[in-house]
């Protein structure tokens, strides 16, 4: 995937299915991620 060191993300639905998947992903990444719902 991609270097998202040092960058901030919000995902909307991670409580499961595809929006938790992103949210690991991102968080995988390097982002700092915010989760909503």
């Amino acid at each position: 995937m991609f270097d998202l060191t040092g960058r901030n993300a919000l995902v909307t639905g991670a409580s499961g299915g595809i929006g938790g998947a992103v949210a690991e992903a991102l968080h995988e990444a390097g982002a700092t991620v915010a989760l909503s719902g």
